[in-house]
């Protein structure tokens, strides 16, 4: 005899049936994660994973604070270093939309003082150079200030120059991002920080910033050193420095570094993807438009062929075989982070840790590789 079920019961039914096998699935997937983690001794790691366009999969595993053995959880924040190079880009897109600076224009011009390569001195240093890191500076002298590279205050501000024309060749350069972070103030009258949360962040409904006083200290995840020697883990004290004499002494257009336009935002991983979301969407997201398809397009579009870099957006066709991903990276402190995406498929990941066993292919931490192909297999394949 055939049974024949009510539509409201089968449809019910089908639902459990569905239900039941997206957990077993996501379990499967953080235990391989996990597996990940333990591999490369992880301490914590927050993951975020997007598909069509929107975040199917916000998770944190491991934990948050070695020493009280506090978990670690997704409204967590973490100084995700260099990925924070994206944003200064995406202010200096906008300052471009909004006729202010050309991305042609001379870099010392704009940042207030001369800079040019003693070797190619009739050679202009372009914003563009610097953005896509071919511009012949170097980190040599350091950073943290631009006394090292302004001839009115170091004699020997010619180390900071590379022996390849402007131009010519990739060099990745902190310094490059910080003096951009000057021009940002320069041209918009507001603190770099300021600037960020006012025309990126608040519009996105993120809750981050550069300003470690402006955001909540017990969110602050810690991060961790690995020492292959001993096997152990030392906690970095200084990621989370407040500086709060140098603000108070702050000098806009100059002392910018002090808020590391190069690396210094906190974020958690759930509100990086959404971030991450607007670049995949050519600079949209949920009606909110930070920049143009077209700034977002060039930002994406690789200037160096064998570093595939743009205006702080990267190509990688090595992470996962056959895949091509939009994105970057960030490692300081210990910690180390990635964000990357298919703009064409909508699909992408944020993976930050807080500290591991870091070994190297390619340039790129081999934990970060596996737990985005990880990721892939379970949540997007």
């Amino acid at each position: 005899m055939k049974i024949l079920l009510p539509k409201h019961l089968f449809a019910l039914i089908l639902l459990v049936g569905i239900t039941y096998q997206l957990k077993a699935q996501q379990e499967k997937a953080e235990a391989d994660f996990k597996s990940v983690m333990e591999k490369y001794s992880a301490v914590g790691a927050s993951v975020a994973v997007v598909k069509n366009g929107r975040i199917i999969y916000n998770h944190s595993f491991g934990l948050k604070d070695l020493a009280h053995q506090q978990p670690l959880t997704n409204q967590d924040i973490f100084r995700i270093a260099s990925i924070s190079k994206s944003f200064s880009a995406t202010a200096i897109m906008q300052l471009v939309e909004a006729g202010k600076i050309s991305l042609d224009d001379d870099f010392g011009d704009l940042v207030g003082f001369k800079i040019r390569n003693p070797k190619f001195p009739d050679q202009k240093i372009t914003l563009k150079m610097a953005l896509s890191h071919t511009s012949s500076l170097n980190d040599s002298q350091g950073y943290l200030n631009f006394d090292v590279i302004n001839p009115d205050k170091n004699p020997n501000q010619a180390k900071c120059y590379n022996d390849d024309a402007p131009g010519s060749k990739f060099d990745y350069c902190n310094l490059n991002f910080n003096l951009i972070g000057a021009i940002i103030e320069k041209q918009s009258g507001e603190r770099f920080d300021n600037y960020i949360k006012n025309h990126i962040l608040k519009p996105l409904g993120l809750y981050a910033g550069y300003c470690v006083d402006s955001l909540d200290s017990t969110r602050f995840v810690n991060l961790y050193e690995y020492h292959d020697d001993s096997k152990t883990y030392t906690l970095s004290s200084s990621a989370y420095a407040p500086r709060r004499t140098e603000i108070a002494n702050y000098v806009m257009g100059y002392t910018t570094p002090v808020f590391s336009p190069t690396g210094g935002m906190k974020i958690s991983a759930n509100d990086l993807a959404k971030y991450m979301i607007m670049h995949m969407n050519y600079g949209t997201s949920d009606g909110v438009k930070i920049i143009s398809k077209k700034s977002a397009k060039k930002m994406q579009e690789a200037i160096t062929a064998d570093e595939g870099y743009g205006l702080a957006i990267r190509t990688a066709d090595h992470l996962i075989p056959g895949i091509k991903l939009k994105g970057h990276t960030g490692s300081a402190y210990g910690l180390h982070s990635t964000m990357f995406f298919n703009p064409k498929e909508k699909f992408g990941f944020v993976i930050i840790t807080n500290g591991i066993n870091a070994t190297y292919t390619d340039g790129l931490p081999d934990f970060s590789r596996a737990a985005i192909n990880s990721l892939y297999q379970y949540f997007i394949k």
